[in-house]
């Protein structure tokens, strides 16, 4: 779905941030920005702000940050076009019509079809349910403990016993045969043509994170087998990237997912309160599972089963969201098996407890390797320091394996400098022996330093239009050290020679949240000062490290018979030098 730029930014322009922002946020003035508490991660006191000026947002705390289309799509987790939409009604404006090829038209009319044959079967399953022939299936939801509201909230419904009654339904509204086929609702064999793939089962509505019906689960009623069944992959329903709850979950607003292991485990622990529980599809956690956990949290706790293929199914994930860049952690339930019959036992209060309790995915990994080892045993116990060693050393930052040495030596019975040993041997294998070089070292941190002072430069350049002449007199875009840096100036360096500074424009040609945030933190950077003479001399003094940094890199890059290139150097650093007496008043 396109649409232009010149339909984005109306939409966008005719949305005043904070107007917006004030619907979800209480805002407070403070100077020239308003401030509040960040929706996106938990804090106490005020760190997220929005600027009238910049159309901008930036928390200091988490560095979220966007346009009002960025936070539309970060608060509501809407897509792009979703948001933009949202904005457009609000502004009281009507989108234009994408325009689509003819496949691209095809492939939309057919995934609009399909989901409306999953919303007539959704329906046609609930009013199932509340029929005589239902009875069954209602009674087996009843004893699970399932309130009234709680089945209406998740559509729950049931698949009548025989084996073309939902085919007999649809037909009735119209529906064709290779419609049918592409839903995913019915099988074909020669022998009985075209049937129900759901019959005599609870049926379990699966919803994507808009609540639109994209599939379904079924479990039996009865022995037949297999006791759950799921729809297949069609146009609109790939089961490796959703996760059943996730329309619900994703508004709960916590600050972390609890991802279980099957349909009843979610609404039960939805009925109990936990509204942030998530489960994958009959399948085992995915990658994919997890890029689309990362769209909304930064914390897992994985609630599975605590028999030994839950314990498996937790090994097997907890790598995968490691991956994802999701810390992660697992709840412990014995002596129950699952979390209905947990909280059934306990209550709500001791889950919770649990939930708090839950352990760091290292250490559980660790408990359960311990398992594998006779601790009486000498040699047994230094082979499971030894595996314990090797995991260790697979960190990255030394604080890292700091902690988990540590932590190790705290709950078995090891020194720290013993372990650390062992861990530093580990890392040692097959590595040369070579001294570090002071400046490689040091180079990271100076690297950041120049990258501050070229945030700042561009957060000047939006807030004091009047230095864009001084600044582009020494620094041009190609002197920013980082790509996304030299594309956001380029952008900036245009609009300002137009006569124009529009920050919240230059959002708009990023699609991806995470990107809009790194690009809004371009423009929100601040240094401490206490006057505005002060402050000019920050201006004076950024100028000169970023052309200082731009001449050494120039310089590294050099071909040395390149003498044109090499005269165009020593006038760069001529150049320098007149920064020196530049005067900056703002």
């Amino acid at each position: 779905m396109f649409y232009s730029d010149d339909v984005i930014e109306e939409v966008r322009s005719r949305n005043d941030i904070v107007d917006v922002i004030s619907d979800y946020v209480k805002l407070q003035r403070k100077g020239s920005s308003y401030f509040g508490l960040c929706p996106f991660h938990s804090e106490k006191s005020p760190s997220f702000s929005v600027s009238p000026a910049k159309q901008m947002y930036y928390c200091f705390g988490c560095g979220a940050g966007g346009n009002v289309l960025t936070f539309i799509m970060e608060y509501e987790n809407f897509t792009f076009p979703e948001a933009l939409k949202l904005l457009a009604d609000r502004a009281g404006m009507s989108l234009p019509e994408p325009e689509y090829s003819e496949e691209a038209r095809r492939q939309r009319d057919l995934k609009e079809r399909v989901r409306e044959i999953n919303k007539m079967a959704a329906n046609y399953f609930y009013f199932q349910l509340h029929t005589p022939q239902g009875e069954r299936a209602l009674g087996y939801l009843k004893n699970r403990g399932l309130s009234d509201e709680t089945i209406k909230r998740f559509g729950l419904g049931y698949a009548g016993q025989y084996s073309d009654m939902l085919y007999k339904y649809l037909k009735v509204k119209g529906i064709s045969d290779q419609l049918l086929k592409e839903s995913g609702l019915m099988q074909v064999n020669e022998k009985q043509g075209m049937y129900d793939k759901f019959w005599n089962r609870v049926m379990f509505p699966i919803m994507d994170v808009n609540n639109k019906v994209i599939g379904f689960g079924g479990r039996v009623m009865g022995d037949g087998k297999p006791k759950y069944l799921n729809s297949p992959e069609t146009v609109i329903f790939d089961k490796s990237r959703n996760l059943y709850g996730l329309n619900y979950a994703r508004t709960a607003k916590k600050r972390y997912m609890l991802v279980c292991e099957g349909y009843m485990d979610v609404i039960s622990m939805h009925q109990a309160g936990f509204t942030n529980a998530v489960a994958s599809l009959g399948t085992a956690l995915t990658s994919q599972h997890a890029t689309l956990l990362k769209r909304y949290t930064d914390e897992v706790i994985l609630t599975y089963d605590s028999d030994d293929a839950g314990v498996r199914a937790a090994l097997r994930a907890i790598p995968i969201l490691k991956e994802a860049g999701i810390s992660t952690r697992v709840l412990h339930m014995e002596p129950y098996k699952d979390p209905d019959e947990f909280i059934k036992a306990l209550g709500t209060e001791a889950f919770q407890e649990r939930i708090d309790r839950a352990e760091n995915s290292f250490l559980f990994e660790i408990s359960v390797l311990q398992k594998s080892y006779d601790m009486k045993d000498p040699d047994s116990k230094t082979r499971f320091f030894q595996a314990v060693a090797a995991k260790i050393a697979g960190f990255e930052l030394e604080i890292e394996r700091e902690n988990y040495i540590e932590a190790i030596t705290g709950r078995y019975q090891i020194s720290f400098e013993g372990l650390r040993k062992m861990v530093m041997n580990v890392l040692m294998q097959g590595v040369p022996a070579r001294k570090a070089p002071v400046r490689q070292q040091a180079r990271p941190e100076k690297e950041d330093g120049i990258r501050k002072s070229q945030r700042l430069v561009l957060t000047w350049i939006t807030e004091y239009p009047q230095l864009f002449d001084a600044i582009s007199r020494y620094i041009s875009p190609e002197d920013f050290s980082d790509e996304l840096y030299r594309e956001v100036a380029s952008m900036l360096y245009t609009q300002r020679r137009q006569g124009t500074v529009n920050p919240a424009q230059i959002i708009n040609h990023f699609t991806d949240p995470e990107r809009q945030s790194a690009v809004a933190g371009l423009f929100n950077a601040a240094v401490k000062v206490e006057n505005p003479k002060e402050l000019e001399k920050a201006v004076q003094e950024s100028i000169y490290k970023v052309v200082e940094h731009a001449i050494a890199q120039k310089g590294r890059e050099l071909d040395p018979t390149d003498m044109k290139g090499l005269q165009e150097l020593i006038d760069a650093k001529r150049r320098l030098q007149e920064i020196r007496r530049l005067h900056i008043s703002l």
